[in-house]
């Protein structure tokens, strides 16, 4: 029994046929778009979440774990974002060879320039990430930076299939470049418009388009505003004015479409992720889509 297990172990380590294809598991949407970009035929990409769930909380349904199972790699955003489910998964589903630390787990969080990074929290806070805000796919750019990181995986992990990797990612570098490019000359009339977000997931979108948040929803990070709350943001935008509020695709709609009415700004719904809206299908249309509404609501 002890030989068989070995030459399993033994078996993990070394590079797939050439034949093989790559089962790749995304912990968001986002991530498994751009697997697809890159990979190919050559992998088979699904995600954890959906664009309608709140990637703080998911269960680790039966059917998830079995794919995780069998996975040869792992892509999450990190950063804590899954903290809540994902050490549960990889536990249950016994897969080593996509555990952090391992060729098979890529955290993309770790890939990109961080914002709001915190030296100490603590649970007073709400629902704070210490290592940095995780909501990194709302700038372009980092979508880049993850691309870089992620063929470089690919190869690691299906070295025969090298020049397939670098060429799709030459080819999705050389688009992406262009829509980039394309965005921030559509995206320049929103610098320093101020808005209101639901949750602070909306901040490298922000940053990258040079909007300016002045209040959230809600009171802490993941905790739902109440009528007080929503009192008190009612006259602070009477005396710092803000044009929109934000919410992502799979937030409840009510407090913003609440303090959009009695404020005179306007409610916008962003897909947030590939999926969150019927025209957001991969991740050019992501940002196509999220800088029509912007840029509509914003006139």
């Amino acid at each position: 029994m002890k030989t068989i297990v070995l030459i399993l172990a033994l078996a993990a380590l070394l590079p797939l046929p050439a034949w093989a294809t790559l089962q790749v598991v995304a912990c968001e949407p986002e991530w498994a778009a751009l697997a697809s970009e890159i990979g190919g035929d050559r992998l088979q990409a699904s995600s954890a979440t959906t664009a309608r769930q709140d990637p703080h909380r998911i269960e680790a349904r039966p059917s998830l774990i079995a794919r995780v199972r069998n996975a040869d790699l792992l892509i999450c955003t990190g950063l804590e974002l899954e903290t809540g489910w994902l050490p549960i998964l990889l536990q249950q589903s016994g897969n080593s060879r996509v555990m952090p630390g391992q060729p098979g787990y890529l955290e993309a969080g770790l890939q990109v320039p961080r914002l709001e990074v915190h030296a100490q929290v603590d649970r007073s806070q709400g629902d704070v990430h210490s290592a940095g805000n995780p909501h990194i796919q709302l700038d372009p750019r980092n979508i880049a930076r993850v691309a870089e990181a992620l063929t470089r995986r690919l190869i690691e992990l299906d070295p025969a299939q090298a020049a397939h990797y670098r060429a799709r990612h030459e080819d999705f570098a050389r688009r992406w470049q262009a829509a980039l490019e394309r965005w921030e000359t559509r995206g320049a009339p929103l610098r320093g418009l101020a808005v209101v977000e639901h949750h602070r997931n909306m901040s490298y979108l922000l940053h990258w388009l040079g909007m300016n948040s002045v209040a959230t929803l809600e009171p802490k990070p993941g905790v739902e505003p109440s009528a007080a709350h929503l009192a008190h943001l009612t006259r602070q935008l009477q005396a710092q004015p803000a044009r929109l509020v934000l919410r992502a695709a799979y937030q409840d709609g009510r407090a913003s479409q609440w303090l959009a009415e009695h404020t005179g700004t306007r409610a916008v719904v962003l897909p947030f992720t590939v999926g969150g809206s019927e025209r957001a299908r991969d991740l050019f249309s992501l940002f196509d889509e999220t800088l029509d509404l912007l840029l509509d609501a914003a006139k």
